[in-house]
This record gives structure tokens, C-alpha cells and sequence, in this order.
């Protein structure tokens, strides 16, 4: 079996890889979606790599790219994501040998470290492979009004509005990053590309989107089978009107889709809710970290995330 780095040309192969192991229902598997997620990606192109048999490819593991930022220390981050190995093949250790050459390469890039919030049949594989739990995500659960459930039953034509120039985004981000940076937390730096693909362009998940000047709010509607979940994934203000204004267009959305309660991180306060350790298990794989600033990373107070940050796409 050998291991190597994937080319664009394999890209037709890595996709009849992922839809024979994993089907084609969990999510789209095209070639247009997997250049977005890992050619497309504003914090670089993902490092893929493939395992091959006899020419044929029989295994993929790929790690998206990442940037986290902690005061003006900016990180070089490698996000686990998609992985397969062909059911022919499967039991032979494919995944274990990728996830290995993926580390040993990310080391040799000079990454500090890998991310991700592994399902609970997974996790155990990863921590036998050196990855160490943060905790489980802290979410923010808001009730919504019961007289807005019914107040509008629109179908989910996600909308974005953005009442502002580039210019003044531009400006609020700008802010936005050197207040978090302040904060001396760890988060995610915001840029006008990254939004646009993030949440504007997304091929797997439309967004509500809705800014100006002041702040820039993304969102859309999980379904449940007793219940509609406002998920909100990214908010960026940077003073009271800012907050206001957001606040305001969260509950716009709740009434405009009847959601029953609203999720997003327990930084964003408004309304009646509680707050707890409810979301996935954050979990930290040390590639080039420095041995305080790994155990500062290993507490998840000192992560500054919105769920946008950290949901799957």
C-alpha cells in the first residue's frame, strides 16, 4: 500500500471512494463541493492524502485548513474532516496509516495543530492516535416566544442582505479581529473572503445572512422532529449598536420561520436561556505547540469559537 499526496486529477476517484463507503445520502459529494471545501478555502488548500493499491484508490483522508489566532499569534491549523476507505478494503488499517503520514507531514509544514469535534464511535480511534479531549462545546439554548411558533410558516428561502459597502465590512472585521485578539482567547480571524465562502457561497448549507455597517449575522434553521432550531453560526459586532442590531435580526429570523428555540454560543447573550456543555466533543491532536500554550489549548475557556468555527460542512 502506498501513501501519497493527492493531485487534482484524483479527484474523480476520491469521490467513488466517499459515496461507495459513506453513500450518497450523509452529504453532496461532487466535484464542485470538494474543490469548494479544499481548493477553494481562503485559509489555503487542504492537505489530501490517498492510499493506493495496485493504482486504484482506496483511501482518503483529508485535513482542511485552518487559521486560529491567540492575541497576535496567528496558528497554522489543519482541520479533520472527510475520510473514507472503500468497503473492499476496509479492516486493513488504511485510516490509521493516513491519519499517521497526515501528522508526520503537518509537522514537517510547521502546523502547530490539528482540530475537530470526532462523533462518539471515532473519538476513541483518535485519542489512541495521540489526539486529547478539550471538552464538550458550550452552547446557549434560548427560548423563543410559544406566539412566534406559528406567527409564519415561510419555506426556507435563505436570504442575504448586506446593507454595506465592502469597505465598511471590511472596517467592522477589521475591528471585530483586534478586539477578540484583546481578549487574549483563541478564535478564528474573520476576513470578507472567508464569509463569502463560509456562509454567502456555501454549496452543503444555505444561510440567512443579514449585515451592515454595524454587524453581520449568519444563520439557518435545523429540523427536528418535535422542533425547529435557529442555529446561529457567526455573529460579528463590535459595540452596543452593533449588539442591538444583531439581536433585532435574530429574532426577525425566529418569527420569520417559527423557530421554537435558538442555539449559538454562550457568548451571545439576549434573551431567556441556559448555557452548558451540550454541543460534540472539541478535540486536540499537539503537532508544533509549545508545551504551556498546549495545556492553555487543552481548556476550553481559553477558546473564543463561534459554532460556525466548529460545526461540520
Amino acid at each position: 500500500m502506498q501513501i501519497r499526496e493527492a493531485t487534482e486529477l484524483d479527484i474523480p476517484e476520491i469521490l467513488k471512494v466517499l459515496k461507495a463507503s459513506l453513500g450518497e445520502t450523509s452529504s453532496k459529494k461532487t466535484e464542485a463541493v470538494w474543490r469548494y471545501k479544499h481548493l477553494e478555502n481562503p485559509f489555503g488548500k487542504s492537505l489530501i492524502l490517498v492510499a493506493v493499491i495496485n493504482d486504484t484508490i482506496i483511501g482518503v483522508r483529508a485535513l482542511m485548513r485552518w487559521k486560529w489566532q491567540l492575541g497576535k499569534q496567528v496558528f497554522s491549523a489543519l482541520r479533520a474532516v472527510d475520510t473514507a476507505t472503500h468497503p473492499d478494503h476496509q479492516g486493513k488499517g488504511v485510516f490509521k496509516k493516513l491519519t499517521l503520514k497526515a501528522i508526520e507531514i503537518s509537522k514537517e509544514q510547521s502546523d502547530h495543530f490539528i482540530f475537530n469535534t470526532p462523533n462518539t464511535q471515532s473519538l476513541s480511534g483518535y485519542l489512541n492516535m495521540g489526539w486529547e479531549e478539550v471538552n464538550k462545546l458550550r452552547i446557549r439554548i434560548v427560548s423563543v416566544n410559544p406566539l412566534n411558533w406559528f406567527a409564519n410558516k415561510q419555506a426556507k428561502i435563505y436570504e442575504v442582505n448586506i446593507n454595506s459597502s465592502d469597505a465598511q465590512l471590511v472596517e467592522l472585521i477589521s475591528k471585530y479581529n483586534t478586539f477578540k485578539a484583546e481578549e487574549n482567547k483563541l478564535f478564528t480571524p474573520k476576513s470578507l473572503d472567508y464569509l463569502s465562502w463560509r456562509y454567502e457561497n456555501n454549496p452543503l448549507q444555505k444561510y440567512e445572512v443579514k449585515a451592515d455597517e454595524d454587524f453581520y449575522l449568519a444563520g439557518y434553521i435545523k429540523e427536528h422532529k418535535y422542533f425547529k432550531e435557529l442555529r446561529i453560526t457567526e455573529h460579528i459586532y463590535t459595540d452596543d449598536v452593533g449588539l442591538q442590531k444583531n439581536n433585532k435580526a435574530v429574532k426577525e429570523f425566529s418569527r420569520k420561520y417559527g423557530a421554537h428555540l435558538i442555539t449559538t454560543t454562550s457568548d451571545l447573550n439576549f434573551g431567556i436561556g441556559f448555557s452548558g456543555n451540550y454541543g460534540p466533543v472539541l478535540s486536540l491532536r499537539d503537532v508544533n505547540l509549545d508545551t504551556n500554550l498546549k495545556q492553555e489549548l487543552l481548556q476550553l475557556n481559553n477558546w473564543s469559537y463561534t459554532l460556525g468555527d466548529l460545526e461540520l460542512f
